[in-house]
């Protein structure tokens, strides 16, 4: 048995699951045509197998990476299903494929899961970022609204008052899918997601430990897998678009979650947390929105509907094409300048301006 399956993400939140999907929301997803970018992560296959499983008329899985697709067409084939399967190899900003796609099989919902998302990493790579987060959502939200389709982006806490290149990023991209027409859910960390804080923690409690956290106060908000696909659902259901997050009343402090996964993989071995420092672009808490933002109880009960800022479109028009402008020249002072007229509080860290040396913050 993988550890992960050991492990019981309820006993350690001490909550109920979010509620599953009514009766009402499925039927309202039956019968239609549904595009998955990033299918084949973690939460996007998650999210996969649990349509599968409805009445909509056909998925449409796109993935950029081979080995997740094959992973996510045998498990889908592994099942006793009636909709019919699309598996596409390709990347969600690819507007010729896109368009295919749409001129094809006109999808009328779209969930948007494909994202970089660590963010030491990004913090390195601030281009990446800027294009797999921000410019590709940006083609997408387009390709959606000339199709009028609802888009749904899977965005993340850390997208609120951003401190990282991935929150920024991300933020970006909650910008051009609100002002297209569409919806963004933030989520808080997932819990068993591939290549989370909780695989590193397995793996250093089976081989004896110590187990490494950043900072002994380090809080987080948590979410199980099935959360996830429970709350994208309940986005796609409600009645008009926006930006919304889940009402989580709690944060978790990461010591506490290495403790429960210590001792439960080993618990006759009393293993040790070893504390170290936040690494490059990590808060010490995250937020679900930013202070510029109000959180008001959505028609769900699980979400908040979070009203934000948005910059006028023509504006943001000119700042996206502005902003891919730099990628292209891989020119970081102008992103950086970009990035803040659109997102005034963010304030590059140390480890983004040495990722180009000539690089610097514009007063």
């Amino acid at each position: 048995m993988p550890p992960e399956e050991m492990l019981d993400w309820h006993a350690f939140l001490a909550r109920p699951p979010l509620a599953s999907p009514s009766q009402e929301t499925l039927r309202a997803l039956s019968h239609q045509t549904i595009l998955i970018t990033g299918a084949g992560g973690s939460i996007g296959s998650a999210l996969a197998l649990r349509l599968a499983h409805t009445q909509a008329a056909s998925l449409l899985l796109l993935q950029s990476s081979e080995s997740h697709l094959a992973a996510l067409q045998k498990a889908l084939r592994n099942c006793s299903i009636a909709v019919e399967l699309e598996f596409v190899l390709g990347n969600a900003g690819d507007a010729v494929l896109l368009n295919k796609i749409f001129a094809t099989h006109a999808p009328q919902l779209v969930f948007h899961t494909a994202a970089y998302k660590q963010v030491p990493l990004l913090e390195s790579q601030p281009f990446a970022a800027l294009e797999n987060n921000a410019l590709v959502t940006n083609t997408l939200a387009d390709i959606c609204a000339k199709h009028k389709s609802t888009l749904v982006l899977l965005s993340t806490d850390k997208a609120a008052a951003p401190s990282s290149m991935l929150g920024a990023s991300k933020r970006l991209a909650e910008l051009s899918v609100l002002s297209s027409g569409g919806r963004a859910v933030r989520f808080g960390n997932v819990l068993g997601s591939r290549d989370s804080v909780t695989h590193i923690f397995a793996r250093q409690a089976l081989q004896g430990g110590p187990l490494t956290v950043t900072d002994p106060e380090a809080e987080r908000y948590f979410l199980t897998v099935d959360d996830a696909v429970n709350l994208l659902l309940a986005v796609a259901a409600e009645p008009a678009p926006g930006l919304f997050a889940p009402r989580l009343q709690t944060s978790y402090c990461i010591a506490d979650l290495a403790r429960y996964i210590a001792n439960t993989l080993k618990p006759e071995n009393n293993l040790r947390i070893a504390f170290s420092s936040l690494r490059a672009g990590e808060k010490l808490i995250e937020q679900l929105w930013s202070p510029d933002e109000n959180a008001i109880p959505a028609l769900n009960p699980d979400l908040y509907r979070i009203a934000t800022p948005l910059p006028a479109p023509a504006r943001l028009a000119q700042i996206v094409a502005t902003l891919a402008a730099a990628c292209n020249a891989r020119d970081l002072t102008a992103a950086l300048d970009v990035i803040r007229e659109a997102i005034p509080a963010y304030v590059p860290g140390p480890t983004v301006l040495s990722s180009q040396p000539s690089a610097r913050v514009t007063p």
